[in-house]
C-alpha cells in the first residue's frame, strides 16, 4: 500500500506540472520504475543461498583473513582448538556443516565467524583466555553467527535490495550475488558490525551450547572481563566486540540467562587449556600493527583524502563490474591494505589492526567420530 500511494502521488505531482502530451510518457517511466524496485525487492526476499552457497562464500571471507593475519603453524594448537570447537558444533543447530577452526597468527585478541562454517581465532585470545570453558564460551558464541547466518542476513536484507534492482535482468546474477556478499561478508566481520540483536542472540545461544556440552556458561562472561580490564585504561573500543553492546551490560544480561535458563554445568578443563596454550596475551602497548594502519594514524586529513579516492575508486569498479565485486575477486593485498588504513585513520584500533603473520595456508587436521569423543570424556572429568 505504501508503494502504491507513493506511485500516486508522483502521477498526481507530474499531472499537474506537465504538459498534456509528456504526461503519458512519464507516467509511464514512473510505473516501470515501480515495478522494477518491487520485483527487485521480491527477489531478495526470496533469495536464499545454499549451504554449498555459503560454504562457498565463507571460504573467500576466510581466505581474506588468513591473507590479511597469516595461520599459526601449530598444528597441536590447532588440533585443540578444532576438537573444542568440534564439539560445540556437534551440539549446535547446525552439525553437519563441514566445520573449520583457524587459529590466525597474531598477538591482536579477537575472533571472527565466517559463513558456511568458518571460525577464525586468533593467538593473542587463545592467550588472554585462561581456561576452556573460557574458550568454549567465545567458540559457541561465533558458532552462533554461523547458524543463525547473521552475516548473510543482514546483508541481505540491507545494500543488496538495491542492487539486486540495478541488476534485475543481467546475465550470470546469482554468481555475481555471491561474489558480492562475499566482499561485503569480509567487511562486515573484519570491523565486527553485527547489530545488538546478533550479539545478543550469539551470547545467549553460544552460552546455551557451551553449558549442554558441560562447560561453565560462565566463560563466555569470564573471558568479556578479561577483554574489559585488558582494555580498561582506553576510551576507544578495541577488537574483540569491538562494535558490540557495552561489556558490562553483555556480562550482566549472560548471567541473567544463565540463572533463568538454570544453567548448572560445571566443567572450566583448565588443565587441558594450560597444557595446550602455553603462550600469553601481549598487553596493548606492545602490540605492532600492521604498517598502513600505523600510518594511517599519522594524518586526520590524509583519511579525508584516502576516503574520498576509495569512494571514487569504488563507484568506477562499480561501473565496470555491475554489482561492483569487492576486493575479493580483485588484488587481494591491495584490498588488505587499504581496510587496514581505513581503519587505523578512524582512531586506531590496535586489535584489529595487529600485525599478522607471513604464512597464509591453513592447517588441516583429522579429527574422528573416536577422537572426538574421547575428547568429550575429559569435559566431563
Amino acid at each position: 500500500m505504501r508503494q502504491a500511494a507513493f506511485v500516486l502521488g508522483a502521477l498526481l505531482v507530474i499531472a499537474t506540472a506537465s504538459p498534456a502530451h509528456a504526461q503519458l510518457g512519464a507516467l509511464g517511466k514512473i510505473k516501470k520504475g515501480a515495478d522494477k524496485a518491487v520485483e527487485g525487492k521480491q527477489k531478495v526476499d526470496d533469495f536464499t543461498f545454499s549451504d554449498a552457497e555459503e560454504k562457498q562464500i565463507g571460504e573467500q571471507v576466510s581466505q581474506k583473513l588468513r591473507d590479511r593475519f597469516g595461520v599459526y603453524q601449530n598444528e597441536a594448537v590447532t588440533r585443540y582448538v578444532s576438537l573444542v570447537g568440534s564439539a560445540l558444533a556437534q551440539s549446535s543447530t547446525r552439525p553437519t556443516l563441514e566445520w573449520s577452526f583457524i587459529v590466525l597468527d597474531t598477538e591482536g585478541v579477537n575472533a571472527y565467524a565466517a559463513p558456511g562454517g568458518y571460525i577464525h581465532i586468533t593467538k593473542g585470545l587463545l592467550g588472554l583466555m585462561k581456561n576452556e570453558s573460557e574458550l568454549a564460551g567465545v567458540l559457541g558464541h561465533e558458532i552462533t553467527h554461523v547458524t543463525k547466518k547473521h552475516t548473510i542476513e543482514a546483508i541481505r536484507r540491507g545494500k543488496l535490495t538495491n542492487e539486486v534492482t540495478q541488476a534485475a535482468g543481467g546475465g550470470s546474477l546469482r554468481n555475481q550475488i555471491i561474489a558480492r556478499v562475499a566482499g561485503l561478508s569480509y567487511e562486515r566481520i573484519f570491523d565486527g558490525s553485527y547489530s545488538r540483536d546478533d550479539e545478543n542472540e550469539s551470547d545467549k545461544i553460544g552460552v546455551q551450547v557451551a553449558n549442554k556440552v558441560g562447560y561453565l556458561p560462565h566463560g563466555l562472561a569470564d573471558a568479556l572481563q578479561k577483554v574489559s580490564d585488558r582494555n580498561a585504561s582506553r576510551t576507544e573500543p578495541n577488537g574483540f566486540f569491538v562494535s558490540h553492546p557495552v561489556i558490562k551490560d553483555r556480562i550482566a544480561s549472560i548471567e541473567k540467562e544463565i540463572k533463568s535458563d538454570k544453567l548448572t554445568a560445571t566443567a572450566t578443563v583448565e588443565s587441558r587449556y594450560k597444557q595446550n596454550i602455553t603462550f600469553d596475551a601481549k598487553p596493548i602497548t606492545e602490540i605492532a600493527a600492521d604498517a598502513e594502519g600505523a600510518a594511517g594514524l599519522a594524518s586526520g586529513e590524509k583519511k579525508k583524502d584516502d576516503d574520498k579516492k576509495a569512494d571514487e575508486a569504488k563507484k568506477d569498479e562499480s561501473k565496470k563490474k555491475g554489482l561492483g565485486l569487492s576486493s575479493i575477486t580483485g588484488n587481494k593485498q591491495q584490498a588488505s591494505t587499504q581496510q587496514t588504513a581505513s581503519a587505523g585513520a578512524r582512531g586506531g584500533v590496535p586489535d584489529r589492526d595487529a600485525r599478522g603473520g607471513p604464512n597464509k595456508n591453513a592447517l588441516t587436521v583429522k579429527i574422528t567420530p573416536a577422537d572426538l569423543e574421547a575428547f568429550k570424556k575429559g569435559i566431563a572429568s
